[in-house]
């Protein structure tokens, strides 16, 4: 039987369902195309459900809000009062079929049992997913207990479950002890028992919490800034002599908005190497700064607290603060991330992954390929060189690769610049690997190399250990070397700097003419390649019949069925003219060298892409309508092709991907974004291992 849905839910408080749901989601999102997530019951429909709005923008799924609930808890329990249970279940199932009409799969989130009136009331969320003929996973808080009282709490959730008659499948406990991990997670319970340890930060606020509950106000720096955790919460009353006793890393202090000097206390002390760097400051009272005084916080190098204020006295702020309750919000990739990277070190996705019918879709969508990279990832755990940790953005990228256990990550530079820099951001990378570029011994072991390989090429040893003061010819040889796996750089350096090292040190495979570049291109609801777009301006036939195979090679690395289209201004043999024989010729040596590649050429865009196309221009070809990898003719056409579809429809273009290389190095837009940084770490983590 094909399984179409799971139900998520917990009788504890501050129990992790939407951690638990993050990671079932990735996991499914694997195997299928078409997700829902759906919440019976919301606690206010006056106002946006957290779990719903988090999960639907992050996995990007195709469903409207009013789709996703049915009732609130306030409507449940009053018709549960007046003996209308049915009801209730009667509307919900006309929902769910709507819902599965319509999606291969349903992972289902109830309401947690404290946000019912009455215990009991619970209980329709067991009937709910026996209705719904949906497995139940339970989700419990342990955090505190004994390993005597979580076997108890199971016996008893368990007991529960089954007089319910619900199809119980899981159970995941959370904020587990680290002495009770190993014992929980070889328990031989029935049903699987998973383990989720305590984690201190996710149950830490962030700034965006506190600026969220009290509604303050911006006064200095930048948004970005408030995914910070709030570590502890101080009130700055005394002198400012006597303030700088009492920072600690991650603090949040409050303090009356006209205290200035306790302001440029905590400031001044920020800025020192030698005090910790705090989460924010939060001004009470309602008080306005003077102009110049803002000002003059602003003159600061790299501003980098952020500065709230709010209109209610000191004591009201402290007690808004007492009863917050942490949460993972779709603007907090850090928390995000640690969230996803817990889940995937301690959770087992085959047991989960057993649920999914077998006949998955053929069809990879955006969101499977980069779920699916990041597992590959993962396995196969590879040491990436980042040289460019001058960058904000390549220390966020390096955060979240880090927290989710994809790679090892390098960073290039000075041990205390790069310390005290990501710590000023409030990020943590105390275990990332720091190589000193300036290191004597290093250099002289990578000239030596360098003069050795391209001595040939009039490179003397002066000019090796010239060319190491070049921080890309230095990570080169590191990778050259095997001190690293591969390489990503370009969010400061142009793309010159990062190929021409490569290009001249690492060189190509055996049997592989030229390097060429490919571009994974996420659309709505597929993913194709595009090659080359960066690297060759004019290919000959011979070097384009290279191009379609190495990019073959490189789709089988990604799990992505290739079918290529060699494209051209004509289909088949409707043009002709010089273009069209290169892209014919092309075609051919592919065959001749490879017979077991899909290849159609010449082919026009449309006819590669589109089904109802291909039947009329091409109708017995294997490849036409279906094509995954599109070959472009040169570089003009595949350069402005790739831009004008990333900008003109809400395409994800990841690259470019270098291929071809003896070990993969991979350059970056210098307006990169963080996400792109990650993306391209990530392909080159796989990259370094094919």
């Amino acid at each position: 039987m094909k399984i179409k849905n799971l139900y998520i839910s917990s009788t504890s408080k501050q129990n992790g369902t939407l951690i638990v749901a993050m990671g079932i989601m990735e996991i499914f999102k694997l195997n299928l195309e078409k997700i829902a997530f759906f919440r019976p019951i919301i606690k206010n429909k006056e106002i946006v459900d957290n779990n719903i709005n988090f999960i639907t923008k992050y996995f990007n799924l195709d469903i409207e809000y009013k789709d996703s609930f049915v009732y609130s808890v306030d409507e449940v329990e009053e018709l549960i009062s007046n003996d209308m249970t049915h009801i209730i279940i009667e509307k919900i199932i006309d929902r769910y079929n709507y819902l599965a009409n319509r999606y291969d799969f349903i992972l289902i989130e109830g309401l947690s049992s404290p946000n019912f009136s009455q215990s009991l009331n619970f209980h329709i969320n067991y009937q709910i997913a026996k209705n719904l003929n949906s497995s139940f996973v339970n989700v419990i808080n342990v955090k505190d207990k004994d390993i005597s009282t979580i076997n108890n709490i199971i016996k008893l959730e368990n007991s529960s479950i089954r007089r319910n008659r619900c199809n119980h499948f899981a159970i995941f406990l959370n904020r587990v002890s680290n002495d009770y991990i190993d014992i929980l997670q070889n328990s031989k319970s029935t049903p699987k028992v998973f383990v989720l340890p305590e984690s201190l930060e996710l149950n830490l606020p962030s700034m965006s919490d506190i600026v969220s509950i009290l509604g303050a106000k911006r006064v200095l720096g930048a948004t970005n800034q408030l995914d910070r955790v709030v570590r502890d919460i101080k009130i700055a009353s005394m002198q400012t002599e006597h303030i700088l006793k009492f920072i600690k890393e991650g603090d949040l202090f409050i303090s009356a908005g006209d205290r200035t000097d306790v302001i440029l206390a905590i400031v001044t002390a920020n800025y020192s190497r030698d005090f910790p760097s705090v989460a924010g400051i939060i001004l009470t009272g309602g008080f306005e700064l003077e102009r110049d005084f803002i000002i003059l916080l602003e003159g600061l190098k790299e501003f980098k607290i952020p500065i709230y204020s709010v209109s209610i006295n000191t004591y009201d702020t402290v007690m808004a603060l007492q009863n917050i309750h942490p949460k993972i919000s779709i603007q907090n990739y850090r928390k995000i991330a640690l969230s996803l990277g817990i889940f995937n070190q301690y959770i087992n996705p085959t047991s989960i992954a057993q649920l999914l019918d077998n006949n998955s879709s053929d069809t990879i969508t955006p969101l499977m390929f980069e779920y699916g990279i990041f597992k590959q990832a993962r396995e196969n755990r590879a040491r990436i060189l980042l040289p460019e940790s001058c960058d904000d953005r390549i220390l966020r990228a390096s955060e979240i690769l880090l927290r989710r256990g994809v790679v090892d990550v390098i960073l290039l530079g000075e041990r205390d610049d790069i310390t005290n820099r990501y710590k000023s951001l409030g990020l943590e990378l105390s275990k990332v690997e720091i190589i000193d570029p300036k290191d004597k011994y290093l250099i002289k072991k990578y000239a030596k190399q360098l003069y050795r390989l391209r001595k040939d090429k009039g490179i003397t040893l002066p000019i090796a250990l010239d060319l190491m003061n070049n921080i890309n010819y230095f990570a080169t040889m590191m990778v050259k070397m095997g001190d690293a796996d591969g390489m990503v750089s370009g969010a400061v350096h142009t793309t010159a700097d990062t190929i021409r090292p490569a290009l001249e040190i690492i060189k190509t495979k055996p049997n592989v003419s030229i390097v060429s570049s490919l571009f994974f291109m996420l659309l709505p609801e597929r993913v194709l390649i595009y090659a080359d777009c960066a690297i060759n301006q004019n290919p000959n036939p011979q070097e384009l019949a290279q191009i379609a195979i190495s990019t073959v090679n490189s789709a089988k690395a990604f799990n992505i069925i290739p079918k290529v289209a060699m494209l051209s201004y004509s289909t088949g043999s409707s043009g002709k003219g010089k273009e069209v024989q290169k892209v014919v010729e092309a075609t051919k040596i592919v065959k001749e060298r490879d017979s077991s590649i899909l290849i159609e050429g010449p082919l026009q865009y449309d006819s590669a892409i589109d089904k109802s196309v291909a039947k009329l221009k091409l109708p017995n070809s294997q490849i036409a309508g279906e094509a995954t990898i599109l070959i472009f003719p040169d570089l003009n056409t595949g350069n402005n092709t790739y831009k004008a579809v990333q900008r003109s429809s809400d395409t994800v273009a990841i690259g470019p991907i270098l291929q071809g290389l003896n070990a993969p190095i991979n350059d970056l837009s210098r307006g990169c974004r963080v996400v792109d940084i990650v993306n391209t770490v990530v392909i080159t983590a796989i990259q370094s291992k094919c």
